[in-house]
């Protein structure tokens, strides 16, 4: 085979080499990862030399694969690039995963190019049948997963894949065609299966830039442990591969009996299993002392000695209004055992709960520690804390008064959501995660909790923190209660990719209030005018948005914000009136000033571009684009009230 040719082959089929690849990869690499690793193995599918002595195995009869019109020509050469790309996938190793960062591996033959510095780059994002094909494949070994697409992707038959499994160096071609049997997803859209999705095209990828302040803590530290090590060396000697007895602590810098106390693992304070029946309050210090390295006195210690001492190379994060600081005491254990790779210890003081998280077997390599407050935390704030998150999926651990779990998409209204598993200890399997900093959003995921003592169950959400958001719906001052009824489901469906604009704020609950709904003018519909609040752990730096919903045959179609406020009482049992504005333009083509308020409004009048005044809490009146109007309301009992006045959406 000329290697020139091959190269002409190489060209003209790259995007689908490359998309061939990433689909074979491991899932577990993380897309950025198997990005670059894709492009890296179609690249280095060309031959080295003039020509290529290794005949590939080509195509019985037709398929849908570039290869399987002739066994000739360039589609000779594609089986051979093809092969090859096989080849290298399947031997590319699983590297075990801590968070985001990959624990103590390097690849084999890593290659040199692609590589890309600060920035991560990924595919986009696909729908709820993509991310249910990509859990199948992750399901399934290495050839099973490539029998399944080159069947799918390549439309090659059973005996074609099995020779081409044999030819890539697989020992048991056969039993990867059966486990590929045993795949079951979803149909895909009408128009093309889903492996041709955009999901998976590793050609059209977005960029984003890494954690740049962590990268430069990173930069720092690196430079610090460098001198470090060189100090190190000269006076003591290279050292071994182990920790030592606080492991990635700093130097001690104080004692005292407190001290001492609190980086003791003999002192923990552990809770019965069945504590929490008896006990006054549903909050984390009743949860049961579970995990099975409970006992592993060594892990324990370094969790204590880093918590009180985090040393320059550990990755220390905090939600606001959360001290970083060391227990004033000995805490209590929640929880300590191997999640995803990684030793996870959960440990609560009364007023924080704090996550430890090291390579698994206590090898060196990077470190995490996270603090979140949860002081006053009530059975649904205090029914889960997030173990671990990795390429779009999350872990939790579940409060033991939980009897069921479930994951709902908010964008489906009516959705019951799927089971979750959770093993003895209380852990789940892996949920997947709202599309927090992502351009685009289909689908938001939440857990319907089920909780012992509970008549209904009740929905909490992941916003970028190891606690979990409890959601709520109703008016402010008649106890929210948790969304389950229909008006509740159809209000969140349209407002739940808002949510990302108070992820990382250490939000504690949010409440979503449909607070008006407004016949539109010329038959357009109904609209509704509805009101949203995150309530923060730390009291201060709520966040509050009233948000448009009009007419759509999408049931997931985000409405218009038209005011953001941040720490202010608005839509809180302090301040529950609300008055909101916005211009709006009818399927005819006219220019509506739509105004709404509250149940206590009794009229409103516009000044301005736009003259008009109407009774009641409801008001449609004639405008020209962009007019601008000044819009006030009477109140019963007398008083007067503006619209919220904010960030401008």
């Amino acid at each position: 085979m000329d290697v020139e040719r091959a190269e002409a082959a190489l060209v003209e089929h790259y995007p689908r080499l490359v998309r061939l690849g990433y689909l074979l990869l491991p899932p577990a690499l993380g897309r950025h990862r198997r990005s670059l690793t894709a492009h890296a193995l179609a690249q280095s599918a060309l031959p080295r030399g003039r020509v290529a002595k290794e005949k590939p195995p080509l195509p019985a009869q037709r398929g849908s694969g570039p290869a399987s019109a002739s066994a000739g020509g360039v589609d000779t050469e594609y089986a051979y690039l093809r092969m090859r790309v096989v080849r290298g996938a399947l031997a590319a190793p699983r590297p075990p995963r801590l968070g985001r960062w990959e624990l103590g591996w390097l690849p084999r033959r890593r290659p040199l190019l692609p590589q890309v510095a600060g920035l991560r780059l990924f595919p986009g994002a696909g729908g709820a049948d993509e991310v249910a094909l990509e859990q199948a494949l992750s399901a399934v070994s290495g050839p099973g997963r490539a029998a399944f697409v080159l069947r799918g992707l390549e439309g090659l038959g059973d005996g074609d894949v099995v020779r081409l499994l044999d030819a890539a160096g697989v020992a048991a071609p056969e039993e990867a065609l059966t486990e590929a049997n045993g795949v079951r997803v979803p149909a895909g859209s009408r128009d093309r299966p889903l492996l041709e999705s955009p999901e998976f095209d590793a050609c059209s990828l977005q960029a984003r830039p890494t954690d740049l302040m962590r990268r430069r803590q990173h930069g720092r530290a690196a430079l610090v442990a460098a001198v470090a090590l060189g100090v190190c060396g000269i006076l003591l000697g290279v050292p071994g591969d182990g920790w030592g007895r606080d492991g990635a602590a700093a130097p001690l810098y104080a004692r005292n009996l407190s001290a001492e106390l609190a980086l003791d693992p003999a002192k923990l304070t552990r809770v019965e299993p069945a504590a929490w029946r008896d006990a006054s309050r549903s909050d984390h210090a009743v949860w049961p002392t579970r995990g099975e390295l409970a006992e592993d006195r060594e892990l324990l210690r370094r969790a204590l000695a880093v918590w009180a001492r985090p040393g320059e190379g550990v990755a220390v994060t905090a939600t606001p209004g959360t001290a970083p600081g060391p227990a004033a005491g000995p805490p209590q254990l929640l929880y300590a055992g191997v999640v995803d790779g990684a030793s996870v210890v959960l440990l609560h003081d009364g007023l924080r709960v704090v996550r430890y998280a090291e390579p698994r077997d206590g090898t060196e390599g990077p470190v995490a520690l996270d603090f979140a407050r949860t002081d006053a935390a009530s059975d649904a704030s205090a029914g889960a804390v997030l173990l671990t998150r990795s390429d779009g999926n999350a872990r939790y651990l579940m409060a033991p008064w939980v009897t069921g779990l479930a994951v709902t998409d908010l964008l489906n209204p009516g959705d019951t959501g799927t089971p979750v598993k959770r093993r003895a200890d209380g852990v789940t399997e892996p949920v997947t995660s709202p599309p927090l900093g992502q351009q685009t959003c289909t689908a938001w995921s939440a857990l319907r909790v089920s909780s012992a003592g509970r008549e209904d169950p009740y929905l909490v959400t992941d916003l970028g923190e190891i606690t979990p958001a409890h959601l709520t719906y109703g008016e402010p001052g008649a106890a929210p209660k948790d969304p389950l009824s229909a008006d509740a489901e159809a209000a969140l469906a349209r407002t739940a990719c808002q949510l990302s604009s108070v992820a990382t704020a250490g939000v504690r609950t949010v409440n979503t209030w449909a607070f008006a709904t407004q016949e539109l003018p010329e038959d357009n519909g109904t609209g509704r005018w509805v009101c949203a609040r995150a309530e923060t752990w730390r009291g201060t730096g709520s966040r509050a948005s009233v948000q448009f919903l009009p007419p759509a045959d999408d049931p997931a179609t985000p409405g218009a914000v038209t005011v953001r406020v941040e720490d202010r009482p608005a839509c809180g049992p302090r301040e529950p009136r609300v008055l909101s504005g916005v211009l709006w333009k009818a399927a005819g083509g006219t220019w509506y000033l739509l105004a709404a308020g509250s149940s206590e409004v009794t009229s409103i009048t516009a000044s301005g571009d736009v003259e008009a005044s109407a009774e009641g809490r409801l008001l449609a009146a004639e405008a020209t684009q962009g007019a601008k109007a000044d819009v006030t309301a009477s109140l019963e009992g007398g008083g007067e009230l503006k619209p919220l006045a904010g960030e401008a959406p």
